[in-house]
């Protein structure tokens, strides 16, 4: 007959509790990594359009203003 004592029984449950929090850390990073990301390609898409509606603001006062001096 085997005899545990606690020790062993706690140390096992240990190991197996860290085992556990290890892949929910891992789980929660993998997941956290997808959000940065789509937030990331959100914020691209954003400055693009800024950007290009910038440009266009830009342009329509550079072309108004030649047309101007033309007159």
């Amino acid at each position: 007959m085997s005899t545990i004592g606690l020790g062993s029984l706690l140390a096992g449950g240990f190991s197996i509790f860290a085992f556990v929090l290890w892949l929910a850390c891992l789980g929660l990073g993998i997941y956290l990594f997808v959000l940065v990301v789509k937030l990331a390609r959100r914020g691209i898409i954003a400055l693009d359009l800024y950007n290009h509606a910038k440009n266009l603001e830009i342009r329509e006062r550079h072309e108004s203003y030649h047309r101007r001096d033309e007159l």
